[in-house]
């Protein structure tokens, strides 16, 4: 199934938690959501991704109709990016609690030297 970029960046837009500030930026014909400045999901003919790694990244592709984000077959699947169920995309409470999961696991900001 393809799917269009623009409407998943609506569905995330509306699934994230009140207090999450995103921002969206197109990126090779898809859009990157970014949450402080790091890029947190892809957004793109192949669906919506969340970036995981760990318990997490695990725990997303246990459920049925999750999997590695591939853009194109013939493309190694991502190790850090997980396409998730069409199912959730229709359920805002569930994917919110992926997001804010998938936020949590970002790395903190790193302080500059002066």
């Amino acid at each position: 199934m393809t799917h269009d970029p623009q409407l998943l960046q609506v569905t995330l837009a509306e699934a994230a938690p009140v207090d999450l500030d995103i921002a969206f930026r197109s990126m090779f014909g898809g859009i990157m959501a970014y949450a402080e400045g790091k890029p947190f999901a892809s957004l793109s003919d192949v669906g919506l991704a969340l970036k995981l790694t760990g318990e997490g990244r695990e725990a997303l592709l246990a459920l049925p109709g999750a999997k590695p984000l591939r853009y194109a077959p013939d493309q190694p699947p991502s190790k850090s990016y997980v396409l998730v169920p069409e199912a959730m995309q229709s359920t805002p409470d569930t994917l919110r609690s992926w997001v804010a999961r998938c936020i949590s696991g970002l790395p903190s900001k790193r302080m500059r030297k002066e």
